[in-house]
């Protein structure tokens, strides 16, 4: 289903106006539909309803609480990279049997969290990992599922800053050591291999990179299993792309066809991780108009939302549609527009010439596709009022995040007392 749509003139989230959100919470806020999330999740679950898989979200696409609550509830685990999102999965009601743990770093402490609370899998990525999570497993007296995250060293096509399966990137072993490390890790005690897990980036709108990425993972997992080393398990990561502006995104069915073509008969668990696949469309930022500026021939439209509520502009490059809140009509004349934010850097820029009618201050504006790596990479830069997050589901909606004002911000941080204000 498509989440955000013109009814009636006005932008609305399935059956909401946009527009009734952003007079009740303010601007800027984040709006994400709860409909949209399940209907993705249920074509990738239906795709591969005849050999079943488990998808576990990424959190770290978008880690609200209600947002992996959806997915879990509809039949998602999660994709977890920290202690702190096992926590947030947890807290979301996913099971620990259908939580993946994931990331280079784990730290001592995040380890034993996993471990105790009995996760489905580790997916490691070094030999020091491996050697500490065997000792920590032995010191408690368990065992830790493992999957090890090879380095296929396939560029996955995409932007160099979300591409993560290339032999120089930091993630993963690198295909010719991971025999090895199979070996290593079916000898180590308070560790069990279970399987082969890769994922080479994000974003991703054409099969090829993950057709050459699984081949040498399901290559790698038939040669463990010759050796005698009992794989259960392919995880083949995510990186599934969406809609930002003319992209052509995989179809769940076509990407379902090629990974079964590949498999064939083998009997294997499959487990994915899609994060920005299911959310990304589901997801818009509205803003409010401060001013409208013009200088040097340029037209600047100047927003509340800067590159502190939605940095992938700033950061990536990236584009975001942008529409306003009030459809316009038919022969309304559009005019080219900087669209900007009010943060003081010369990045904080979210599109340049962008067709739009002339808008007035107090007119909002939706950016669409916002829903990953959006409020979750949001900082307090600037001490502004963060951005709410809002759900949507039919004909209901609830802020599931308040906007937290500075003073809020601000209120744990403490001045020592040989800086102590005078009169305080």
């Amino acid at each position: 289903m498509k989440a955000f749509t013109y009814r009636a003139g006005q932008l609305a989230c399935e059956a909401v106006p946009l527009e009734t959100i952003a007079a009740a919470v303010g601007t800027p806020c984040y709006v994400y539909s709860a409909g949209s999330m399940r209907s993705r999740l249920g074509a990738y679950q239906e795709a591969f309803a005849d050999r079943p898989a488990l998808f576990c979200y990424a959190v770290k696409a978008n880690s609200n609480l209600a947002v992996i609550r959806t997915l879990a509830a509809a039949g998602a685990g999660a994709d977890t990279v920290s202690g702190g999102e096992i926590a947030r999965a947890l807290a979301a009601g996913v099971a620990p049997e259908r939580i993946v743990f994931a990331g280079i770093a784990k730290t001592d402490d995040e380890i034993r969290f996993a471990l105790r609370t009995g996760i489905m899998q580790f997916n490691v990525e070094s030999v020091p990992e491996l050697l500490r999570i065997s000792t920590i497993a032995t010191d408690l007296g368990t065992t830790a599922p493992v999957a090890l995250r090879i380095n296929p060293d396939v560029d996955a096509g995409t932007h160099s800053k979300i591409t993560t399966g290339r032999k120089e990137d930091k993630f993963g072993i690198a295909y010719a050591d991971a025999p090895a490390l199979f070996a290593m890790a079916a000898g180590l005690v308070g560790v069990t291999p279970i399987g082969v897990h890769l994922h080479i980036g994000s974003q991703i709108t054409a099969l090829e990179p993950f057709e050459q990425a699984y081949r040498r993972g399901i290559d790698l997992f038939d040669e463990m299993r010759r050796s005698g080393i009992p794989l259960r398990r392919l995880d083949l990561g995510g990186g599934f792309g969406v809609r930002y502006r003319n992209e052509t995104p995989i179809t769940p069915a076509a990407f379902a066809r090629m990974v079964k073509d590949l498999l064939g008969a083998r009997d294997v668990e499959l487990v994915f991780e899609p994060g920005r696949a299911l959310v990304g469309e589901a997801g818009a930022l509205i803003a409010s108009v401060i001013y409208r500026k013009e200088s040097a021939g340029r037209r600047f439209l100047i927003l509340d939302a800067g590159m502190n509520v939605l940095i992938r502009p700033a950061l990536y490059d990236a584009y975001h549609e942008v529409l306003p809140l009030a459809e316009p009509a038919a022969d309304a004349q559009l005019e080219p527009m900087d669209v900007v934010g009010p943060i003081c850097e010369s990045s904080d820029i979210f599109g340049r010439d962008r067709w739009l009618p002339l808008l007035d201050a107090g007119d909002r504006v939706a950016f669409l596709s916002a829903g990953a790596y959006g409020a979750v990479m949001a900082s307090n830069y600037n001490s502004r009022v963060s951005a709410a997050e809002v759900l949507v589901d039919g004909d209901r909606w609830a802020v599931i995040k308040p906007a937290i004002p500075p003073e809020a911000q601000f209120a744990g941080e403490a001045i020592p007392p040989w800086l102590a204000v005078v009169g305080h």
